[in-house]
């Protein structure tokens, strides 16, 4: 399995244009994060976990030539304002594409998308099939994922278990029984917003004591805001096994 990290941002915390902050100033690309999204590359297929408004050129810069199946955790706009980018996928495929969602999400899209459900639609418009899961065990083609219910204040949000790989956004509550989905990984991903307190997202410090708890392997962090300072500085203060995801880093689990 081969994991790339699309985006590791966030929208919450994001700096004004204009910016003279110091982590606005680095030179690191990796202190420069698009909206948290990965792309998944497993038994051949290619699946993506959200589509934000940075999706388009999240795929083009990854060089994404397919898409299988694209995933989403939750209806928030950051998650999900690229979905119309599917369309040169619709082209390229000949078909429409798999989406994976809830039956709240699709309602949200039903809203937001209303073009795409019109019962006439207009010509060019994204061809998708919508699949609805629930918590639990669900297939793309050949793939068996779990989706686990975890909490974004009090909304439920759809983390997803790949095998050995976990990967939880927009959280900032588990449940102990859906904890015990994502013990013993070889690779969890889990969100940290900043080292601040947050309403609804897991700050740095209690990320770092969720991923003890849940004894992955290794453990990176996403769905990082501006505050959360540089890249390189929080890395030296993590546990040996724990560090901050970047834009387009790549591991194989």
């Amino acid at each position: 399995m081969r994991v790339t990290f699309l985006g590791t941002g966030t929208s919450q915390g994001v700096p004004p244009i204009g910016c003279n902050s110091p982590v606005c100033l680095s030179t690191n690309a990796k202190d420069k994060r698009l909206r948290a999204s990965i792309l998944v590359e497993w038994k051949g297929k290619s699946i993506v976990v959200d589509a934000g408004p940075d999706f388009r050129y999240q795929l083009i810069r990854a060089g994404v030539q397919r898409l299988d199946a694209l995933l989403f955790t939750h209806e928030h706009r950051d998650h999900t304002a690229g979905l119309d980018d599917i369309r040169p996928f619709n082209y390229l495929q000949g078909g429409p594409v798999e989406v994976y969602c809830s039956n709240r999400v699709l309602n949200a899209f039903k809203s937001q998308y209303d073009y795409i459900f019109a019962e006439h639609p207009y010509p060019g418009i994204p061809l998708i099939n919508f699949n609805l899961i629930e918590n639990g065990r669900f297939l793309v083609d050949d793939c068996w994922i779990t989706a686990v219910e975890v909490l974004h204040y009090k909304l439920p949000v759809h983390a997803f278990v790949f095998d050995d790989f976990a990967y939880v956004t927009d959280a900032n509550f588990i449940s102990d029984t859906q904890r015990d989905l994502l013990r013993n990984k070889k690779v969890l991903v889990l969100n940290a917003l900043r080292k601040e307190a947050h309403i609804s997202h897991f700050t740095l410090d209690e990320a770092v004591e969720v991923g003890k708890e849940l004894a992955a392997e290794q453990v990176y962090f996403t769905h990082m805001s501006h505050q959360i300072g540089f890249h390189d500085q929080v890395n030296q203060y993590l546990p040996n096994n724990m560090a901050l995801a970047y834009d387009g880093q790549v591991i194989e689990i």
